[in-house]
């Protein structure tokens, strides 16, 4: 599976914001966002004037920088956005929102998605009662999640579960630690996505 192995602090750089894609680290004084605002490389610090195309390819970027997508799943993903009924930027949001690995993280099970990733990977959690390590996986209202009794005994599913409770949990998500699970309650909606995406750019890109 192809994945992106360099320093994830570079694409927040690159995006000039951040994408908080490390965790508590990203809140503190070590984000290279807060040290180096400015884009990496020889030439970040040069101020060039960006085109509606390029304004359109960053927005389209930063989305798959967020949820770590690659470029021909993240097309797969706005196909299938396309076809749904409702506007199609928000349901590209609603679908990148309802992936395991993303409702994993947004439960506090994971300090990071992609964190969240490699433990749905190694196969932690259980949806439905039945064990699922594909990170991809598309969750419906009414999806229990639950970590695996046999997991319990990490130190890192652990420490996790336990600073889950100071983990802000979105409206569309139920979360119950004592069953070391959490719910689908509904699909999210626009309002319920703190993403700082402008996805009506992205959907103009497409149409292109």
């Amino acid at each position: 599976m192809a994945r992106y192995t360099e320093s994830v602090c570079r694409l927040c750089r690159r995006e000039g914001e951040k994408l908080y894609l490390k965790g508590q680290r990203c809140y503190t004084g070590k984000c290279s966002v807060g040290k180096r605002s400015y884009a990496p490389g020889q030439h970040g610090q040069n101020r060039k004037k960006i085109s509606e195309y390029g304004l359109q390819l960053r927005e389209k970027q930063k989305l798959r920088r967020i949820y770590g997508v690659l470029e021909r799943q993240f097309s797969g993903y706005f196909n299938l956005a396309e076809r749904k009924k409702g506007i199609t930027g928000q349901n590209l949001l609603q679908i990148l929102e309802t992936r395991l690995d993303n409702v994993v993280y947004r439960l506090g099970f994971g300090v990071s998605r992609k964190e969240a990733r490699q433990l749905v990977l190694h196969g932690h959690f259980q949806v439905n009662g039945k064990k699922v390590n594909i990170p991809s996986f598309l969750l419906k209202p009414g999806d229990v999640i639950t970590v695996k009794e046999g997991s319990l005994s990490s130190v890192k599913i652990k420490e996790n579960i336990d600073n889950a409770g100071n983990h802000t949990v979105p409206e569309w998500l139920e979360l119950d630690l004592n069953n070391h699970s959490g719910k689908v309650k509904a699909l999210p909606i626009r309002e319920q996505i703190d993403s700082p995406v402008k996805e009506h750019l992205i959907v103009e890109l497409y149409s292109r």
